[in-house]
């Protein structure tokens, strides 16, 4: 083969690679068939698009679904796993159940899905330290405002690599940590798990820790995206909004400019409604505020997770398939379902919005993009 030719045969296959990370075994098999029909020259952009094209609806849908897991692996989110009807799952494990019997049940969920030719699944945990700390017998020891001292970036990181090293002996690939919240005053509902009041404080910190985790194997998701630091109604139970003008949110985003700047690749995108960004919706909800400010002006290409979308602050203000299509349209890569396993109200929904024309399959074929980088990372 021709130098030119093998260079653009490696693109081809990086390109698919990335794809591949998110197929079902029928697409696996479409694109192994392009790889070997003698095109050497096709494009990369060609080749990816005409990936994209063999993709199946069902898998564009089922990529960008995490739903409930507790302690045990069931028959129904074992057939989710095997059928592709899920990417992920969110584990809320019983405090007393030991991390061995949790792994267990964590490889039997990633055993259904590679037998039925799916990408590995994301398995993610709040696992901050303090008073939001899933498996309460594991690290970190210390809690975020234990380490929001200027110059603890050693020891912020040193933790997140000890919390990495834990859950990934337990089968946990995702930690939605830290947070990058900065609070304005004590009121603000998430003052106790933040790493203080300074913002360069917990942008040096912070992002410490998400490295930490990122050096362990184990996939940070930064959060609250814009900011829950001035928030004092807390939006897991109801509605929160955000007077605050642009300035003042501009300074609380200034640990997300630097959790972006640092390549840190998921961000989990908060529920309270900016009224000076878009005074209707919530933040994960608001195509300004995901696609032209996280996307747009801070420039993040890796994946954006919601809060759950069974929080008060989305069921106050919208339907479970509203939710579902707004966040899908906004620009959320995951939707994230914290409180069930049931994976079909929101699969069906966005079938039913693809059909109706409300939502672009481009829009899900750009998730499905980027979380195949993101599990290829793994």
């Amino acid at each position: 083969m021709r130098g030119r030719d093998q260079q653009v045969f490696r693109r081809r296959r990086a390109v698919a690679g990335t794809i591949l990370a998110a197929l079902a075994v029928a697409v696996c098999v479409s694109l192994d068939a392009a790889l070997a029909d003698g095109e050497v020259g096709l494009d990369p952009a060609a080749f990816e698009r005409r990936a994209l094209d063999a993709v199946p609806e069902r898998t564009l849908i089922g990529q960008k679904l995490m739903v409930r897991m507790e302690g045990i692996a069931t028959r129904g989110l074992i057939r989710a796993a095997r059928d592709g009807e899920i990417g992920g799952v969110i584990l809320f494990p019983p405090p007393d159940q030991p991390p061995g019997e949790l792994r267990d049940q964590v490889s039997r969920l990633q055993e259904a899905a590679r037998d039925g030719g799916r990408p590995e699944l994301l398995v993610s945990i709040d696992q901050e330290g303090g008073e939001v700390k899933r498996l309460p017998e594991g690290p970190p020891d210390r809690s975020p405002p234990e380490l929001s001292a200027p110059g603890d970036e050693a020891a912020a990181r040193r933790a997140g690599r000890e919390t990495g090293r834990y859950l990934a002996r337990i089968g946990i690939n995702v930690d939605l940590a830290p947070v990058l919240d900065v609070p304005s005053s004590s009121l603000s509902f998430v003052a106790a798990r933040t790493f203080g009041t300074d913002p360069r404080v917990v942008a040096a910190n912070g992002v410490a820790f998400a490295e930490g985790l990122s050096r362990a194997g184990v996939i940070p998701a930064v959060k609250h995206f814009p900011g829950l630091g001035r928030a004092v109604a807390h939006t897991d139970f109801g509605p929160s909004e955000i007077d605050a003008p642009r300035g003042n949110l501009d300074i609380d985003l200034a640990p997300f400019r630097e959790a972006i700047a640092r390549k840190i690749p998921m961000v989990m995108v908060g529920h309270a409604v900016y009224t000076a960004l878009d005074r209707d919706n919530p933040a994960t909800l608001s195509e300004a505020i995901v696609g032209r400010l996280l996307r747009g002006k801070l420039g993040f290409d890796g994946v954006a997770i919601s809060d759950d979308l069974g929080a008060g602050a989305i069921t106050a203000t919208a339907s479970e398939r509203e939710a579902a299509v707004a966040a899908a349209g906004a620009g959320i890569d995951i939707l994230l379902y914290a409180g069930t396993d049931d994976p079909a109200p929101a699969a069906e929904a966005l079938q039913e919005a693809l059909r109706k024309g409300e939502l672009e399959r481009a829009a899900l074929e750009r998730s499905l993009v980027r979380i195949g980088r993101l599990k290829d990372s793994l």
